[in-house]
């Protein structure tokens, strides 16, 4: 009869890992749909002034520089947020729980 709690036990971990996984893809979506209504939201307010039935060449360009600089903050602001996450959960192991 171990053997057969063994498996359940095995059976309810690899059950947890799928649900974390899952979980974890869709925060990574959520993030990612975040990212985009940002820049949708920002860059559209700022470059397109006057919404029309086309965009002129220099909204294209302003959206397109806009998105550019948008992610490359958003990229810069999650590395920095993720290694401090990092830090501080070394910190807290390191002090014994403090």
């Amino acid at each position: 009869m171990s053997d057969f709690g063994s498996y359940g036990g095995s059976s309810m971990e690899a059950k947890k890992q799928q649900v974390m996984d899952q979980v974890r893809s869709e925060l990574a979506l959520a993030n990612a749909q975040e990212l985009i209504n940002k820049i949708n939201e920002k860059c559209f307010a700022k470059c397109v002034p006057k919404p029309g039935p086309k965009l002129s060449g220099g909204e294209q360009d302003c959206l397109s520089k806009c998105m550019d600089r948008y992610m490359e903050a958003w990229n810069i602001v999650s590395r920095t947020y993720i290694n401090r996450v990092q830090r501080e959960s070394q910190n807290m192991g390191g002090a014994g729980g403090l």
